[in-house]
C-alpha cells in the first residue's frame, strides 16, 4: 500500500545538513502529451474528465478527450500559436478549460490560468492587468460572456484573441468553433506534439503576490513529468487501480493545476471537477457532488476537510460513500487541525475497520509543487515528510533547532518569466532554490520520521529586544485559540518592546461590538477576547500578546491585503493601515484591548 521511508543525510562542515531520497528516481515522461495518448490507446473508454450537467455528470473518456485535444491543437497552430504566444485563462475549472489547456500543452502553447477573482472583483481588476502584462497573451479564454465580459473588454486585451465557452458577442470567438476541423493536417500535429520535449514550457504560473506583485513561474515538462513519477515513487499504489477523485482545488495554483490533474492523467484516473469551495453555501456542491462520486483519493485544504467532517457526522450515508473506496487522504495548504484528523479517523475505522493514507506533502508553485511527502503511515498531523526521489534537500541550521529549507532537482523552475534579477535571487550559489519556509525534525535521531513545516523565515521578526518571534506558528496557535472570533490575525511588533495583535473578526463577533468605526469597539467583544487568549502575563515576550485591535474594514484583495490564494499578505495590512499599527500602540485608545493590565 505505500513504501517505506527511505533517506540519506550528508552532515557539511559549515553546518548544512543535505537530505536525499534512498531512492532512485523511476523514469520520466518526456511531455504530458504522452500520458494523453498512452491512456487513450490502453484505456479508451475509461472516463478521464466530468463535470456536473443537471442532476448527472458531462463526462469525456480518454480517447474522447484525445479527439478533441488534437483538434483543438491544429486550430491553434492555424492561428500560428507557439511557444512565444501565450493562452491567458481568467475563468476557473471546467472541462472545456482542461482541453484548451490540454491542446496547447500538446503542441507546445503555454498556458497561464490566474486566480478568477482578478477578473471578477472590480478592485482586483490591477492584478488582472499586472498579469496579463506580464504574460503577453495572444489568446484569452473565459467560461462566459456574462460573467467575464467586463474583464475582457480591457484595453489590455483589444489585440488578443478572445474566446468564450457561453454567450459569445460579436468580435468574440465561441469555443466551439474550436471544435470544428481546420486546414491544419494532423500530421502538422504530429510534428508540433513530437517537438515537445522536457524544456517547453508548458504553462505560467503566477505567485499569490504575498510578498511582491505576482511573478510568472517558468513551469516546464520536465517539472511536471518529473514530479508525477516523484509522487508515483512515494506512492505505489496509484497505478494498483486507475485513482478518482472529486476535487475543487483551482487549476491556477499548482497544488490543483499541476499536481492533481496531472497525478489523473499520468495514472489513467478519472477527474471529476467539483464546482463547489469551502465556504458557505458553496460547501452544499462538494456535499452533493461526493454523495453522487465517491473517491479512491481525497485532497482538500483543512478548512474543507473540517466542512466535510461536519457534514458526514449527520449523513450516515454520506460517510459510507466518502471513506468505503479512499485509498488516501490528503491535506495542505496549513496544518489540519489534530482534532479534525482524529474524527476522520474515526469515521474511516467505523466504516471500513482501518485508516487510509492519511498524509501531507510540502512544496512550491516554483517546484511543481512537491519535494517532500508523508509516504508512511502516521497519527500526527503537521508531519510533511521526507525528500522524494531526484529531490536534494539543504538544511541551514536557524536558532532553536529549525532549519532553513532548500531544495534541487529536476521539478525546480528554470526561473521566472523575463525577471532575471529575481530569479538569480531565487537561487544559492550551489543552485538550490531559496524556500524561505522553515522546518524541523519531528526526531532527529530517526530520520525516517521526517520534517514537520515550522513558517516562513521571512514572517519571522525581531522585538525591540532583540528576540525571535516564529510568526506563522504562532499565528496558528493564536487562530486556534479565537476560534469563532477570528476569521484572520495579524501580528505586529517588529523592532517594538511587545507583540500587538490585529483580529478580522467573525460575523460572530462584528455581533458582539456596541460601535463601529476604524476599529471595533464594545465591551462584550474585548471581554471575549480576553478570555479566549486567557492570562499573558507569565508567558515570554516572543509569545506573549500586550495588546488586541478588531478590524472593521475587511482586508482588501484590490490593494494586496488578500493573496491570490486567499492568504492574509500581513505586511501589506501593517503597511496600508500604518495609522491603525500606531494606534495599537497608544496607551489610551479605547478600541485597543490591554491585556497586560
Amino acid at each position: 500500500m505505500y513504501r517505506a521511508h527511505n533517506v540519506i543525510r550528508e552532515d557539511r562542515s559549515d553546518g548544512a545538513v543535505i537530505l536525499r531520497s534512498g531512492y532512485t528516481l523511476s523514469p520520466v515522461a518526456r511531455c504530458s502529451g504522452e500520458w494523453l495518448d498512452h491512456w487513450a490507446g490502453s484505456t479508451p473508454d475509461a472516463v478521464f474528465l466530468a463535470e456536473r450537467d443537471g442532476a448527472g455528470w458531462r463526462s469525456l473518456s480518454y480517447s474522447e478527450t484525445r479527439q478533441i485535444v488534437r483538434t483543438i491543437a491544429a486550430g491553434l497552430l492555424a492561428r500560428g500559436m507557439n511557444q512565444k504566444t501565450p493562452i491567458l485563462i481568467i475563468s476557473g475549472n471546467s472541462v472545456n478549460h482542461a482541453l484548451l489547456s490540454l491542446a496547447a500543452q500538446y503542441v507546445g502553447v503555454p498556458t497561464a490560468p490566474v486566480a478568477e477573482q482578478y477578473a471578477l472583483i472590480p478592485g482586483a481588476r490591477p492584478q488582472l492587468l499586472h498579469c496579463a502584462g506580464l504574460v503577453k497573451p495572444a489568446m484569452v479564454y473565459a467560461e462566459d460572456m456574462e460573467r467575464f465580459g467586463d474583464a475582457l473588454s480591457e484595453s489590455v486585451f483589444d489585440t488578443v484573441e478572445k474566446v468564450v465557452s457561453r454567450g459569445a458577442a460579436e468580435g468574440v470567438t465561441d469555443f466551439a468553433t474550436l471544435l470544428e476541423r481546420h486546414e491544419t493536417d494532423m500530421a502538422q500535429v504530429d510534428a508540433a506534439a513530437a517537438a515537445v520535449g522536457p524544456d517547453t514550457v508548458a504553462k505560467y504560473l503566477l505567485t499569490s503576490g504575498s510578498t511582491s506583485s505576482p511573478k510568472a513561474v517558468i513551469t516546464t515538462q520536465r517539472m511536471m513529468c518529473a514530479n508525477q513519477a516523484q509522487i508515483l515513487d512515494a506512492l505505489p499504489f496509484l497505478r494498483t487501480r486507475p485513482p478518482r477523485i472529486v476535487d475543487w482545488l483551482p487549476w491556477n495554483h499548482v497544488f490543483g493545476g499541476s499536481h492533481n490533474v496531472n497525478m489523473m492523467l499520468s495514472n489513467g484516473g478519472a477527474l471529476y471537477i467539483d464546482a463547489g469551495k469551502p465556504v458557505q453555501p458553496l460547501v452544499q456542491k462538494t456535499i452533493e457532488n461526493n454523495q453522487l462520486v465517491g473517491g479512491t483519493l481525497a485532497f482538500n485544504v483543512p478548512v474543507g476537510f473540517a466542512m466535510l467532517r461536519d457534514a458526514m457526522k449527520e449523513d450516515e450515508a454520506l460517510r459510507n460513500r466518502y471513506f468505503s473506496e479512499l485509498d488516501m487522504l490528503f491535506y495542505a495548504g496549513a496544518s489540519l487541525p489534530q482534532d479534525v484528523w482524529a474524527d476522520l479517523e474515526a469515521m474511516a475505522r467505523d466504516v471500513r475497520g482501518d485508516m487510509p493514507l492519511f498524509t501531507s506533502s510540502w512544496g512550491l508553485t516554483e517546484t511543481a509543487p512537491a519535494c517532500l511527502i508523508q509516504h508512511e503511515p502516521t497519527d500526527m498531523s503537521g508531519i510533511i515528510g521526507v525528500p522524494m526521489t531526484g529531490v536534494e534537500v539543504k538544511l541551514l541550521p536557524d536558532e532553536g533547532g529549525r532549519f532553513e529549507i532548500r531544495v534541487r532537482g529536476p521539478n525546480v523552475m528554470p526561473g521566472y518569466l523575463d525577471d532575471p534579477e529575481k530569479t538569480a535571487a531565487a537561487f544559492d550559489e550551489e543552485g538550490y532554490f531559496i524556500t524561505g519556509d522553515a522546518v524541523r525534525f519531528v526526531d532527529e535521531s530517526d530520520l525516517t520520521k521526517g520534517l514537520k513545516f515550522d513558517g516562513r523565515v521571512s514572517e519571522d521578526f525581531k522585538l525591540q529586544s532583540g528576540t525571535w518571534v516564529r510568526a506563522a506558528m504562532l499565528r496558528l496557535e493564536l487562530l486556534t485559540a479565537l476560534g469563532p472570533l477570528a476569521q484572520d490575525v495579524v501580528l505586529c511588533g517588529e523592532g517594538r518592546n511587545e507583540l500587538g495583535l490585529m483580529v478580522i473578526p467573525t460575523a460572530d463577533a462584528r455581533a458582539m461590538a456596541d460601535d463601529e468605526e476604524d476599529v471595533l469597539l464594545g465591551s462584550g467583544l474585548h471581554d471575549a477576547l480576553r478570555d479566549r487568549l486567557g492570562d499573558q502575563s507569565g508567558k515570554g515576550s516572543s509569545m506573549r500578546i500586550a495588546r488586541v485591535m478588531v478590524l472593521a474594514e475587511p482586508p482588501s484583495i484590490g490593494d494586496g491585503e488578500i493573496t491570490a490564494k486567499g492568504n492574509l499578505n500581513a505586511r501589506k495590512v501593517q503597511t496600508r493601515r500604518a495609522a491603525l499599527v500606531e494606534r495599537l500602540y497608544g496607551d489610551t485608545d479605547p478600541g485597543v484591548l490591554n491585556l497586560l493590565r
